[in-house]
């Protein structure tokens, strides 16, 4: 539900965005639209857990000279900006994950690649529409009615992912979704029309959909629900890196869409045949150990005579 939030603003902006920048401007539509995403810094300053308060002692009475009191202040202070440095890189950086789960590192990594191309057919669309004599406001439609399919799929698609039979599939169901997002991209190829292009953020959007619900899920059952928080912001920040040197590297706008396709549908392949190998692995890891942990029979001593009955004890 809290996902829906971005298919929201998906849908508002475009046309908010057309009307600033008829009435004020692209520098004005900038300077307001800046305006308001500032906002975003009040809420993630409230975001914060309440810790409880501390209740200090008396201080003791220091007989240190000034001189030595001062290097001794200057010493811990310069130890505990270290320290909190550490902590907060172990907290909230999750390299030790990165080295160690092997799952996770797989999922970062496609996630990371997977982000070059995920979100450039929305920053091309408009001028890709717009370049081919469509009207700017109809341009806009097609990103709002994008918002709108996600706004409408998400829930109830989070609802049948949530069902028994896809614990342990999720990663597949979301590669899945990311290989049929990734050759959607391959649509706006055939023609610029509003229909063609009516189409492709139909099934863009369905897409886009299962991506945004099951992709923090399969984060969840990768890490401990403990590293969930430093996991993510971890991801966060390698995926924000080739978010942000995606756009620039695109060409013409056929070329485009064709990149985007075979980024995002080749990530998808990555991560399922990867995760396909992990399992394989894993598999016939807990199958050697289950032969491993059954007891072996005792075998009967060879001077035994034959009336002897032997039998095998654990």
């Amino acid at each position: 539900m809290s996902s829906t939030g971005t298919a929201l603003g998906l849908c508002t902006l475009p046309f908010l965005g057309n009307y600033l920048h008829t009435e004020f401007g692209w520098r004005g539509s900038f300077l307001i639209l800046g305006a308001v995403l500032l906002n975003c810094c009040v809420c993630g300053a409230v975001m914060r857990p309440l810790q409880p308060k501390k209740h200090r002692g008396e201080p003791l009475i220091n007989h240190t000279p000034p001189q030595l009191e001062k290097e001794a202040k200057q010493r811990g202070r310069f130890r505990t900006i270290s320290r909190f440095l550490v902590a907060s890189l172990k907290e909230h950086m999750a390299f030790d994950q990165l080295c160690n789960n092997r799952r996770y590192c797989v999922f970062a990594i496609g996630i990371t690649f997977m982000m070059l191309g995920f979100v450039v057919p929305l920053v091309y669309l408009v001028p890709y529409a717009t370049a081919h004599s469509m009207e700017p406001s109809q341009a806009a439609l097609l990103l709002s009615i994008l918002g709108i399919v996600n706004i409408v799929v998400r829930p109830p698609f989070a609802i049948i992912f949530n069902m028994p039979w896809f614990k342990g599939r999720h990663i597949y169901a979301f590669a899945s979704a990311l290989l049929f997002n990734g050759l959607s991209n391959s649509i706006c190829c055939i023609g610029a029309g509003f229909p063609v292009l009516l189409g492709y953020v139909v099934m863009y959007g369905l897409s886009m959909s299962v991506v945004g619900s099951l992709m923090f899920t399969v984060l969840m059952d990768i890490v401990e629900m403990s590293r969930f928080p430093s996991a993510l912001g971890l991801l966060a920040v390698m995926e924000s890196i080739t978010l942000l040197i995606g756009p620039p590297l695109a060409g013409q706008y056929f070329y485009v869409f064709i990149a985007c396709s075979c980024v995002v549908a080749s990530s998808s392949v990555f991560l399922m045949l990867s995760f396909l190998w992990l399992d394989k692995k894993e598999r016939k890891a807990s199958k050697q150990d289950q032969l491993s942990a059954q007891p072996k029979p005792v075998k009967p001593a060879s001077n035994a005579s034959p009336g002897c009955e032997c039998s095998s004890l654990p």
